[in-house]
């Protein structure tokens, strides 16, 4: 579950994602103040936690020892398609077999399949109820 509430400055978005408080902002070219990271940010942040975990976990099943993995991913438009490029580097896997069955399992880590597929959302948008009277804002 994660709650978000309007920061006290423009685009500041203050959040508590499973009990983790976490604050986003735009960048100052887009008219925040860059104390947080951006939405896009965020998405790219969960996809490289998703991918390291994963990895992560099948080096940790299959005993390796001194298996490291790093992630970099940025985000961009080609034309009116996103686009995430995602460089992973590991050290660690035994040998070829073990690297190419890391290619495999990367690109289906539970985050990377639910972005390629798509989300479906449902929202309901409703009016926020009024303060009580005497009651503490």
């Amino acid at each position: 579950m994660v709650d978000a509430t309007q920061g006290d400055a423009p685009y500041r978005v203050n959040i508590v994602a499973a009990g983790h408080s976490l604050t986003a902002d735009e960048p100052p070219s887009n008219g925040g103040q860059g104390v947080g990271p951006s939405p896009f940010d965020l998405v790219l942040a969960g996809l490289a936690a998703c991918t390291e975990i994963t990895l992560r976990m099948y080096a940790e099943r299959k005993g390796w020892t001194g298996f490291v993995v790093s992630t970099q991913l940025s985000h961009r438009m080609n034309g009116a398609a996103h686009v995430i490029d995602r460089k992973v580097e590991v050290s660690g896997p035994p040998d070829a077999a073990g690297l190419e069955r890391l290619r495999d399992i990367v690109e289906r880590t539970p985050v990377t399949l639910a972005l390629k597929g798509g989300f479906t959302i449902s929202t309901v948008l409703g009016e926020a109820a009024a303060p009580q009277p005497g009651a503490a804002p």
